[in-house]
């Protein structure tokens, strides 16, 4: 197989060759590493490739897992694999090594996905885009002096960029949707409890937080999710499990279903005409399949939604701030943390334990106003972002000038509308139906009530097969000529 070829296939078309004997998982594997290095100098995706994989890769242990040897890459925040560093993208962390799997890791693995390296984060999670001290910028491929998205914006090019047709991400405000929505790619973040982070902790920043993928193809999203949905012992949180594979609700006719959609942001954010006029195109498409649609969208306090945000994200990074600190023996000081991270860690430090009861009262009181919609509604459409990608260095991590609360409110001016749905713990998920003017993908999301997954799988079926967008690719990739016959042969 070639490069040219590779690319062409989602993860569940690789695996099908896998089984069929058309080519072989060491195959896959040194196609995905050399796609890496060719694309990785100029989008900066990758940390760490794991070449030692190609010496246990074993085509029978491999061939009847759902994704048999399909190469896979893992994004260096929360889960990691055993014996591999785990840096969270930060200076403070460099060296650590996983003492275990997650369970998570174990899931994929499992599933029969090969990891082949770690992909590049923001410093501890916390940014809309992916450019750290410690790593530098990742780069957008369709235009590289863009962000690429944050905080799983390593995964989101190397997924957009072909080098491998899924990656793993998690998202604790936006950061499967965002880095999605900049790549042209699918995003979903599941319902809170839907996926496991255990054993290391019960949940992610205490409920905001959950782990899923990017992926090109909509059935591959679908896949995974299958495959990894599910509690593990001591988990903390009761979910109704999906009646059927979420697969299989691809191909189930979508029910007449009551949709609420909005393009004005609750934080008061601009929000571009292009993408304000994409949402509405993904209104209309929904209301020519036969959906009643409405210009509407829930109501609740958006100030006490962002102090409780910053009170959990915050609290949560003076945790591991200060542990990771005891751990390696480094000082907690802009030597080894970026300016705002010292700053959301100060801010942590300094709350109460009132304050964090208050925040998850906040959580409730939102929750409960947010639901009150979803009893009318089945699924409210938003943009993902509020903003095409800006320019590297828009979003600057290491800006001593910005507090917690003024960091937050940077980051989240470009996605507003995305970190409501990880306090209420709603699955919401981002397709990339639109295209700017100068040629830039643009997201639009599609949120739907707990624990409905299979509601927005239905639905962004329809919309896949209306607006399809598997023949975009951005420059920077194994579709362009030169990054699969950088000299003139394969």
């Amino acid at each position: 197989m070639k490069l040219s070829e590779y690319c062409h296939y989602d993860a569940l078309g690789l695996a099908q060759l896998i089984r069929q004997n058309d080519v072989t998982p060491g195959e896959l594997a040194n196609l995905a590493l050399q796609a890496i290095k060719r694309l990785n100098p100029e989008l900066n995706g990758v940390i760490e490739c794991f070449d030692d994989q190609l010496d246990v890769l074993s085509l029978p242990a491999l061939q009847d897992k759902p994704f048999a040897g399909v190469p896979f890459l893992v994004k260096d925040l929360i889960l990691h694999l055993e014996g591999r560093r785990s840096e969270m993208g930060s200076r403070l962390c460099q060296g650590i090594v996983a003492p275990h799997n997650t369970y998570l890791a174990e899931r994929y693995i499992d599933a029969g996905l090969v990891p082949l390296g770690r992909t590049t984060t923001p410093e501890m999670g916390f940014c809309s885009t992916t450019e750290s001290v410690v790593s530098g910028p990742t780069r957008n491929p369709w235009n590289p002096r863009l962000m690429a998205g944050g905080s799983s914006g390593g995964s989101a090019v190397m997924v957009a960029a072909g080098a491998v047709p899924v990656a793993h991400a998690n998202d604790g405000g936006g950061s499967i949707r965002i880095p999605a929505a900049c790549c042209g790619l699918v995003g979903l973040k599941p319902s809170r409890g839907r996926t496991t982070i255990g054993p290391d902790a019960a949940d992610g920043l205490n409920g905001l937080g959950i782990e899923h993928v990017v992926s090109r193809s909509l059935r591959d999203c679908a896949a995974v999710l299958d495959v990894t949905e599910g509690p593990s012992p001591g988990d903390p949180y009761a979910i109704i499990r999906p009646e059927r594979p979420y697969l299989s609700e691809l191909d189930r006719k979508c029910e007449p279903l009551r949709i609420g959609f909005t393009s004005k942001a609750w934080s008061g954010s601009h929000v571009d005409a292009e993408i304000v006029e994409s949402t509405k195109r993904a209104a209309l498409m929904c209301a020519d399949m036969g959906h009643h649609v409405e210009e509407a969208s829930p109501t609740f306090d958006y100030s006490s939604f962002r102090d409780a945000t910053v009170t959990f994200w915050c609290a949560n990074i003076a945790q591991w701030i200060t542990q990771i600190s005891e751990m390696t023996g480094r000082p907690i000081t802009n030597d080894y943390l970026e300016a705002t991270t010292l700053a959301s860690h100060q801010y942590g430090l300094g709350l109460k334990a009132t304050d964090m009861v208050s925040a998850f009262a906040t959580m409730n009181m939102i929750s409960r106003d947010v639901a009150r919609f979803f009893g009318k509604f089945d699924v409210l459409i938003t943009p993902t972002t509020a903003l095409l990608p800006q320019e590297i260095g828009t979003y600057n991590a290491n800006d001593p000038g910005l507090d917690a609360f003024g960091w937050t409110d940077h980051i989240f001016s470009i996605a507003p509308f995305t970190a409501l749905f990880n306090l209420t713990g709603q699955p919401a998920i981002t397709l990339p139906l639109g295209m700017s003017a100068s040629g830039l993908p643009i997201g639009t999301q599609f949120v739907g009530r707990a624990g409905r997954e299979d509601v927005l799988f239905r639905l962004s079926a329809e919309l896949e097969r209306a607006m399809p967008w598997a023949a975009r690719h951005p420059k920077i990739s194994l579709w362009t000529d030169s990054y699969t016959t950088p000299s003139g042969k394969e």
